[in-house]
């Protein structure tokens, strides 16, 4: 299993103020919606439809992840729109819908999730070492690092999601 190490942080602006002014660098936009499939304290399983917003290219993706905070394992592929479809309709679910938008800044590529459920946008960093994530300086725009709290994790929000529609 591939391992991922990423940092989150809270951000109080929209990708599109920071593109506006000029800190954030834009190279890809995605519209995302998020289904657990599985998911207890430690695993979870989940699909994606990914549509690019500037090319309308769609991919769908399963993922199963292991872990909890910054380090986790995850392995990821992709999918047909079938697959896809019948995994999702099975499943009975809200998707979690974000519009991600990656860039760059100051040499990293990072990544801005808004959520359309929620009042919320976080930052996140992939790292490709423990050491180089923890040395990481965030920038002051970058917000509350939120990295090692629960409930800003993609599957609880998820589940927060479902019991507001009585799933």
């Amino acid at each position: 299993m591939a391992l991922e190490i990423e940092r989150k942080f809270l951000l109080d602006r929209t990708p599109d103020e920071l593109i506006a002014e000029g800190i954030f660098n834009r190279h890809l936009q995605q519209r995302i919606d998020q289904t657990y499939l599985a998911l207890d304290e430690q695993q979870e399983v989940r699909v994606r439809r990914l549509v690019d917003t500037d090319t309308g290219k769609v991919e769908y993706t399963h993922t199963f992840k292991q872990g909890n905070g910054m380090s986790r394992e995850e392995i990821e592929y992709s999918i047909t729109e079938s697959i896809y479809e019948q995994l999702f309709n099975a499943s009975g679910a809200v998707p979690l819908t974000k519009t991600r938008t990656t860039g760059e800044w100051n040499g990293l590529t990072v990544e801005l999730d808004h959520y359309d459920q929620l009042n919320l946008t976080v930052a996140e960093v992939e790292f490709d070492s423990m050491e180089a994530a923890e040395a990481f300086a965030p920038p002051p725009w970058f917000g509350e690092d939120i990295s090692s709290q629960r409930q800003y994790s993609n599957k609880k929000v998820w589940k927060d999601l479902q019991k507001q529609h009585g799933k």
